[in-house]
């Protein structure tokens, strides 16, 4: 730490990304991305027009990339926001509606990156217990007095809450921020997209790292009233007028407009997730219902710690956390048929050999 670094920023606590090795070719199931290509349609737009144009900056207001989104989503491109990622349209969110000392809310097993903004920005965070079973009661967020940020379906658990639940939070206090991160929402069927119109206070964030197959790419957005998104461009243009190049929409336009190759990936990614979960649970594993593009699993027959380190020996990675709470658990991204049937050969083959070092030991202790 350098004599010159603020103090409001020496307590930071910088994220922790998953794993990017590169001492071998992996099967990367450790980052909830997706080994899946982006739709075809992206291949199209990146075109030599589109490189040659580099000498010149992209358009900071993002129009026709914002339209875009909008046309898809049913909502105005006014009430369009977009980012360098969903990370940095939550960092500007934040920046644009939050002061030092100002309460937010989230729960303690969730994304990791709402505990280091929150740091960062010096807010007074308070994070809520969640259930036994790692669900999200939001019967427990109420009567809260601050703003609040849910990941929904929920990181690292996969577990969902329903819109009833949600709007019923929205609603309850019109002058509380709630913002929903929605992430993984295109592999739970559920979206409080269409609330955004009707309560002021709802500031719904997406990403299309994930289901739009294009995390290198680090698009991210929001929906919200176009008097939010207004503050935000005007926080934008302050900090960073151009944080999306040309490469990055003319990719992203493509990508949001190819709805068809979309719900291709999307529906491809659920039927894997769900026959994984049923080919874990078959071999013993212990599986949250995800809603997400991941599974959260435990065995009794050998600790997710060392499942994950004989996993990477195998040239598959996958994430353990060493949080306490988690530690038991191991999350596996869910990436094509032929991956995860890759990955539950490896499971079984190293379940197996703990069965005979465990029977070995046992003879030797006799």
């Amino acid at each position: 730490m350098s004599i010159f670094l603020v103090d409001e920023y020496k307590n930071m606590e910088p994220y922790v990304p998953g794993e990017q090795p590169s001492d071998k070719l992996y099967i990367k199931l450790n980052a909830n991305e997706t080994s899946m290509p982006p739709s075809p349609k992206v291949f199209e737009a990146l075109s030599k027009k589109e490189i040659w144009n580099m000498g010149f900056y992209a358009d900071p207001n993002c129009k026709e990339f914002r339209q875009a989104v909008a046309d898809v989503y049913g909502v105005t491109e006014e009430e369009v926001f977009v980012g360098n990622g969903a990370d940095e349209v939550l960092s500007f969110i934040l920046m644009s509606f939050f002061r030092r000392g100002m309460k937010i809310y989230f729960p303690d097993i969730t994304y990791g990156f709402y505990r280091t903004y929150a740091k960062t920005y010096g807010l007074d965070m308070e994070e809520i217990p969640v259930k036994e079973d790692y669900s999200v009661d939001l019967k427990d967020y109420m009567d809260l007095k601050g703003d609040i940020i849910l990941a929904n379906p929920n990181n690292p658990t996969g577990l969902s809450n329903t819109m009833e639940d949600i709007e019923a939070l929205v609603a309850k206090d019109p002058e509380r921020m709630v913002i929903i991160d929605e992430a993984y929402a295109d592999y739970s069927g559920e979206t409080a997209l269409p609330l955004v119109q009707k309560y002021p206070n709802l500031v719904v964030v997406r990403t299309f790292s994930k289901s739009r197959n294009m995390a290198g790419m680090h698009i991210g957005f929001a929906i919200a009233s176009k008097e939010i998104v207004e503050d935000l461009n005007k926080i934008k243009f302050s900090f960073n007028p151009f944080n999306l190049n040309g490469l990055t929409m003319a990719a992203g336009i493509a990508a949001v407009k190819d709805t068809y190759y979309f719900d291709k990936c999307v529906k491809s990614i659920i039927e894997n997730r769900e026959n994984f979960k049923a080919e874990l649970e078959k071999i013993g594993f212990e599986v949250i219902p995800s809603k997400a593009n991941f599974v959260f699993c435990k065995s009794k027959e050998i600790d997710s710690k060392t499942l994950c380190v004989k996993l990477k020996e195998e040239g598959i990675l996958t994430r353990h956390f060493a949080d306490e709470r988690l530690k038991d658990y191991l999350r596996i991204t869910i990436g094509t048929e032929y991956e995860m049937m890759v990955v539950l050969i490896a499971i079984k083959e190293i379940l197996a050999e703990a069965s005979e070092e465990k029977e070995l030991g046992i003879k030797k202790a006799i």
